[in-house]
């Protein structure tokens, strides 16, 4: 998550790889926010990205952060952040930040009733294949479940995430954290139903929107309860919400992916 500044509203940073030689996406996010973060007065926090994926990021290049600051109101500021490399734009995000406000109305969804992390879970899949990936090595993902319900063909899966190491108090990384984790896993959940067929199966993230509801800890356990409602045309749309272990729903994400065959 680390940025150089290199001068008003302009960041540098590196990605690690997602797919061999293409920056990951969720770091690409992750990073577009703490570019966009830096920008905005402390008391203010972010409660929603909107992003694109426009071109493939490279791991052996620096990323350029631009960043627009498009608002400064009384209680929400936007920032738009064009990640920019060798001349060409490869990320686009609007983030939206508010001045944190009490409010007496409140409901959320009741968190699905699965077992803990620390009960029936196993490590999810692509750990056990590259422990040894360094940012592996950062996270701790557990799969509770993973299915097709019958009664409405959609696919699902349940997972405990969190950052296995101890954080800051910093609001801003908890954030970037949790959306790097979101990218992990959430495109797979369309992949499920259609990876029996013949020939390799690639994900490439087209689009990215999270909402941020509650103050959370990213190095806490959370749990990433995902479905799919959707796959066709090549593109499959995934969502998801984050639970705390006390039912707290913090977070959401959407994400759509292209589904490419080969």
């Amino acid at each position: 998550m680390t940025l150089d500044a290199v001068d008003r509203d302009i960041f540098r940073g590196r990605c690690h790889e997602g797919a061999p030689m293409r920056a990951f996406g969720g770091q690409v996010a992750a990073q577009a926010q703490i570019a966009a973060g830096r920008t905005v007065d402390p008391d203010r926090r972010m409660h929603s990205l909107h992003g694109y994926f426009l071109r493939p990021g490279r791991t052996d290049a620096p990323i350029v952060y631009l960043v627009e600051r498009l608002r400064e109101g009384r209680s929400f500021t936007t920032r738009r952040v064009s990640a920019v490399q060798d001349g060409e734009v490869i990320f686009s995000m609007s983030a939206s930040f508010q001045r944190p406000r009490d409010s007496d109305d409140s409901h959320q969804l009741r968190m699905p009733d699965v077992p803990g992390p620390d009960e029936q879970a196993r490590r999810w899949g692509p750990m056990l294949i590259a422990p040894d990936f360094p940012p592996f090595q950062l996270l701790d993902i557990r799969l509770v479940t993973s299915s097709v319900a019958p009664a409405d063909g959609m696919p699902r899966q349940y997972v405990w995430v969190r950052v296995d190491q101890p954080l800051s108090d910093d609001p801003l990384l908890h954030v970037c954290a949790l959306t790097y984790l979101s990218d992990v896993t959430l495109s797979t959940t369309a992949r499920r139903p259609h990876q029996a067929r013949p020939g390799r199966l690639d994900l490439v993230s087209l689009d990215h929107a999270m909402w941020f509801h509650r103050p959370f800890r990213a190095d806490d356990w959370l749990l990433f309860a995902q479905d799919s409602p959707t796959v066709g045309g090549t593109r499959g749309l995934s969502r998801g919400m984050f639970f705390t272990r006390d039912g707290e729903l913090v977070a959401s994400a959407v994400q759509e992916a292209g589904l490419l065959r080969h």
